[in-house]
């Protein structure tokens, strides 16, 4: 709990906070119907993969740009960040992503909201199947994300905010015509916004079992799948615990929280060989 005492926890949250309002807002913005030029599937996928590429340059050396709980889950279960900064994490990206929807709500023209982008299954696919796309959709983000942000690799060549904004297109232009539509978990919350408007539509609508627990299955099959299996971490069950507790050990306090933020900045943060 001393973690939330220190400099460096403020601001990461605060970043997280902000960088999910963004996201949501320019994220659910490409989707608006308007009348001279409704949404393509290229043009709400391109804006995603964009808006995340962004992000995670400018906030990436902050908060590890996480923006979406399936993303901080992940490194939670690789013992990367400590229990309470997750849950701390995930509270502000799901208040940042009413924030953002409920601004862009306010702030357009009734007549183009649409749907809003309330995820939902499409073309009569069964929620089994729906659960199933956004499990493979977030596994390949999850394993994009720890690959290219790997500093154990020497071969990385190029930007990772690129290669995260690539992935995270790559899902979209796949996802949205398949029963998946995201495969960020905030965007099933963005919506709760309209909830401004009684009756504009209901909690099972949100589809909490599709697009919750299928970006939560697949972030957790991939950390698993990558830091256990593909190429594991050479760090004592100790230590582990030690980062998930959030320990702080006999050594100066700063370099102890600068040691604890290099694992969340290498996450998302630009790095150029």
């Amino acid at each position: 709990m001393k973690e939330i005492c220190t400099g460096p926890f403020t601001r990461a949250f605060a970043a997280e906070l902000l960088g999910t309002l963004i996201f949501v807002f320019f994220g659910l913005g490409s989707t608006m119907e308007w009348p001279t030029s409704l949404p393509t599937i290229l043009q709400i996928s391109v804006t995603f993969g964009l808006g995340i590429g962004t992000l995670v340059q400018a906030l990436g050396h902050i908060s590890g740009a996480h923006l979406n709980p399936a993303v901080t889950v992940a490194f939670l279960v690789s013992s990367q960040i400590s229990v309470f900064r997750a849950i701390s994490y995930i509270c502000a990206q799901l208040l940042g992503a009413v924030a953002g929807a409920a601004l862009l709500y306010e702030f357009t023209p009734e007549n183009v909201h649409g749907s809003f982008g309330v995820n939902e299954p499409s073309n009569n696919t069964t929620e089994g199947q729906a659960v199933t796309v956004e499990i493979i959709l977030t596994l390949q983000l999850i394993l994009c994300i720890f690959a290219s942000t790997d500093t154990r690799r020497n071969d990385i060549v190029g930007s990772p905010s690129i290669s995260i904004a690539f992935s995270v297109v790559l899902g979209h232009l796949v996802g949205i015509e398949l029963p998946a539509r995201s495969i960020a978990s905030v965007l099933a919350a963005g919506p709760l916004s309209k909830k401004v408007t009684p009756g504009y539509f209901s909690l099972k609508e949100i589809n909490w079992e599709i697009f919750w627990i299928g970006p939560l299955v697949g972030s957790i099959l991939a950390s698993l799948i990558y830091n256990y299996i593909l190429c594991p971490y050479q760090e004592s069950f100790r230590e582990k615990l030690d980062i998930l507790l959030g320990r702080m050990p006999n050594e100066e306090e700063e370099e102890w929280e600068e040691r604890q933020e290099q694992p969340r900045r290498k996450s998302m943060e630009l790095q150029t060989l």
